[in-house]
C-alpha cells in the first residue's frame, strides 16, 4: 500500500533554516508526481510545492523553498531557507496516483520570532 513519512521538523528561530523528507514506498515513485502541502492552527491546507515534469511553488514560499527529489531512494525534499513565523505549520507530502491524493502524516515545523 502506498506509504508517505515526512520527517525532518523542528524549532528553529526565525531566519534559519530546515530539510524535511518524504520516504515513499507502495507506488512506482519516479514518475509519480509528488507535493507538500502545510497547514497552520486554524486555517485551510496551504500548497507549498510540487514536482513533475516541472517544479512550481506557491507564492508565499517562493524563492525561499526549494523541493527536490531522489528517485533512487524514493524520496522528496523541500530545503526551507529563510523561516518566518509564519511558516509555523504541520508540513504534509503528498503523492498524485492515478487521480488520487494520498497524505503522510506530517512533521511539525515551529518558527520562532
Amino acid at each position: 500500500q502506498v506509504q508517505l513519512t515526512e520527517s525532518g521538523g523542528g524549532l528553529v528561530q526565525a531566519g534559519g533554516s530546515l530539510r524535511l523528507s518524504c520516504a515513499a514506498s507502495g507506488f512506482t515513485f519516479s514518475n509519480t508526481p509528488m507535493g507538500w502541502f502545510r497547514q497552520a492552527p486554524g486555517k485551510e491546507r496551504e500548497f507549498v510545492a510540487r514536482t513533475g515534469t516541472i517544479t512550481y511553488y506557491g507564492d508565499s514560499v517562493k524563492g525561499r523553498f526549494t523541493m527536490a527529489r531522489d528517485n533512487g531512494k524514493n524520496t522528496v525534499y523541500l530545503e526551507m531557507n529563510s523561516l518566518k513565523a509564519e511558516d509555523t505549520a504541520l508540513y504534509y507530502c503528498a503523492a498524485d496516483i492515478r487521480g488520487r491524493k494520498y497524505w503522510g502524516q506530517g512533521t511539525q515545523v515551529t518558527v520562532s520570532s
